[in-house]
């Protein structure tokens, strides 16, 4: 019976779908082949769950003794809610532990970095050049008078460069704060001011679809209103001219001629601030997490390893940008700390056409990939026949990450990416996280379609109602401390209290995001509870209604809102795109209506369908709801300068109008 069979027949999941054996899944062709290897895995993973219920802190314990310390730990935690701190009286510092250790091991002449730009330029980088490269800025770092506890704020396109700025920081003990190289001057601006950044390091410019964003000029026109930054370091991406002030602007290639290769690295307790991260909040300031050494370092260096289940000869891929904090995490500290070869893209996946991630994948040969369900639906949009014109053999586990996978968009990623023979690893995690947290582990754990499956080793997450009481579907809530756990919002206590730990009295981390078990204990996210919909009294969430619309063969992509009903008080506005080919029919928006209803029920039936080219999205491939919220209530849509393609929003409103 063929897999597809057995999604007909099998057992039935929360979505109808079926338990799918993991021998089947896992690894057929691929290096895992071997019983006896694929047994051992097993046999190890079962290990760690049984420490971790036996004894966490001597668990974490024996997984902080992967990293190199400079000075061993005398209390593996101190928990004060909501306060941690782990491995008190360690010191070690990051970029340590993601290249020293590695110039005595054969990992020193592997791969590192495998760059290619969006026009195809190419590099490379070896374990012992990226040591190089990260010692010289180190010391033009501290010659521009960056010491241990500075900040420092990275605007930089997905290059070499802004891997080596974050680990230079790392190593001279200063605390990055990276912004995303899509972001406007306005959101540099807040990022720089209220991390009090003294350097800022950024580029002539970069590429996306073939277009030059001035990255530079951007930044300009923010530090008109940063007066904390004394020094700005310029990479030259582009070689095209652009206005250097005189006494803070100078070329990093310049700083890098004369810089020496070696720099001692700074030793950083345990619980010294690694990085400040933004990310958006519901009052709209961003709000800043902060990420610590030790922790951090430990849970990721873990969690790359365990959930990847990597290999000595392993090509990864994960297409997030450094901006966010699966680049920071599974980009930079978790391969790296690991000896991991990995391949960074900076463009987009549709230029020059939208066979881009395959061709890369058969060009470099890419054996893990991970990206996001957003990029995957899409891939979906463009047709089967992009991925099929590829060589993907070569690939051997797939990955997804920043929102719940619906299972249509996963079966279509197992089938036509991983050829029915690669396991997907769905995680769930968050910025303020720092590491994965739910997820199936290749090999051992039985795959879901649509289910991120258990909490990995160590990780204690329940479904919980408002009154703290333990439920089968609610909120998802985490109940006892991890190592990577974010240490607050910089400048702002109160606001970390009220956001993350005030729901239950300061007794469970609330993360935001509803869920749901299956009879398995199995975890099927629904996305935040902030974009949960009252329809008529019923709460529904914005994630169960897109998974029933892209359930349908015809639709790509879907987006819902509530908007204002005299009767209901509120009602559901769906925004739909269609895959390429898909004909359109007067009847076709029925149809949509009633396939929900049959899929969910009737509460949960669209007033309306709007169908639409597009959605706004961020460069990352996030759906941005407030704007399709801002066209519905007739109000001036917000900042689109961070969307891929700012002109989605003319059409979406004409067409919206015209509907």
């Amino acid at each position: 019976m063929s897999n597809q069979e057995k999604l007909a027949d099998g057992k039935s999941g929360s979505y109808g779908l079926c338990l799918l054996d993991e021998d089947e899944l896992y690894g057929i062709g691929s290096i895992e082949t071997d019983a006896e290897l694929k047994q051992r895995r097993h046999s190890g993973i079962k290990a760690l769950f049984a420490e971790a219920q036996q004894d966490r802190e001597a668990f974490w314990s024996a997984q902080a003794q992967c990293l190199d310390w400079f000075e061993p730990w005398n209390k593996v935690l101190q928990w004060d809610p909501p306060y941690a701190k782990w491995f008190l009286g360690g010191k070690l510092n990051a970029c340590y532990n993601c290249l020293d250790r590695h110039m005595h091991t054969e990992i020193w002449k592997k791969n590192a970095l495998v760059w290619e730009g969006e026009e195809g330029l190419e590099r490379s980088l070896t374990y012992e050049e990226l040591y190089k490269e990260v010692n010289k800025f180190s010391n033009v770092l501290k010659e521009s008078g960056i010491s241990k506890g500075d900040k420092v704020a990275i605007y930089l396109p997905m290059v070499p460069e802004t891997v080596i700025a974050m680990l230079s920081c790392a190593r001279v003990g200063a605390v990055h704060t990276v912004v995303f190289a899509g972001f406007s001057a306005d959101a540099l601006k807040d990022r720089i001011l209220d991390a009090d950044a003294k350097l800022l390091v950024t580029a002539d410019g970069g590429w996306r679809k073939g277009r030059v964003i001035a990255l530079k000029q951007t930044a300009d026109m923010a530090l008109e209103s940063c007066p904390c930054i004394q020094k700005t370091i310029v990479v030259r991406r582009l070689n095209c001219e652009v206005v250097m002030q005189y006494g803070r602007d100078e070329w990093y290639d310049s700083l890098m001629e004369d810089a020496q290769e070696e720099c001692p690295c700074e030793e950083m307790d345990a619980e010294d601030e690694l990085y400040i991260l933004y990310t958006s909040g519901t009052t709209g300031k961003p709000k800043g997490i902060v990420h610590t050494t030790g922790g951090y370092m430990v849970s990721v260096t873990a969690t790359m390893r365990w959930v990847f289940d990597l290999q000595p000869c392993d090509i990864y891929w994960c297409t997030a940008d450094v901006g966010w904090v699966t680049g920071h995490s599974y980009v930079v500290y978790g391969p790296l700390s690991n000896g991991v070869s990995q391949l960074i893209y900076e463009g987009a996946a549709d230029f020059p056409q939208r066979d881009r991630f395959w061709q890369l994948i058969q060009k470099y040969r890419v054996t893990i990939l991970y990206t996001a369900p957003t990029a995957i639906r899409m891939f979906m949009k463009w047709g089967d026949n992009w991925p099929q014109g590829c060589d993907l053999s070569s690939l051997r586990l797939l990955g997804s990450v920043g929102e719940p996978i619906n299972p249509e968009a996963w079966m279509w990623y197992y089938t036509h990416i991983g050829c029915q023979r690669c396991p997907i690893v769905d995680t769930w995690w968050q910025t303020e996280t720092g590491s994965i947290m739910i997820a199936p582990l290749a090999g051992f754990t039985a795959l879901k379609p649509g289910s991120a499956t258990q909490p990995l080793p160590g990780i204690d997450a329940v479904i919980m109602d408002e009154e703290g009481r333990q439920q089968s579907s609610g909120y998802l809530a985490i109940t006892s401390p991890w190592p990577s756990m974010l240490r607050g919002i910089h400048k702002d206590s109160e606001r970390y209290q009220q956001t993350y730990w005030k729901k239950w009295e300061g007794r469970y981390y609330f993360t935001g995001d509803g869920a749901k078990q299956d009879e398995d204990g199995d975890f099927w996210l629904s996305g935040r509870v902030d974009d949960v919909m009252n329809i008529s009294g019923h709460r529904l969430g914005t994630m169960e209604v897109e998974s029933a619309l892209v359930d349908h063969q015809g639709v790509a992509e879907a987006a819902v809102i509530a908007t204002a009903h005299a009767i209901k008080g509120q009602a559901i506005a769906a925004f739909v795109s269609l895959k390429e080919h898909t004909p359109f029919h007067a009847d076709l928006e029925d149809e949509l209506k009633q396939h929900v209803v049959k899929k969910i029920g009737a509460i949960a039936r669209p007033e309306r369908v709007i169908f639409i080219s597009d959605l706004p999205k961020t460069r990352s491939g996030k759906i941005i709801r407030r704007l399709l919220r801002d066209i519905a209530e007739g109000r001036v849509t917000g900042d689109v300068t961070t969307l891929s393609d700012p002109s989605v929003m003319e059409n979406i409103k004409k067409q919206y109008q015209e509907d």
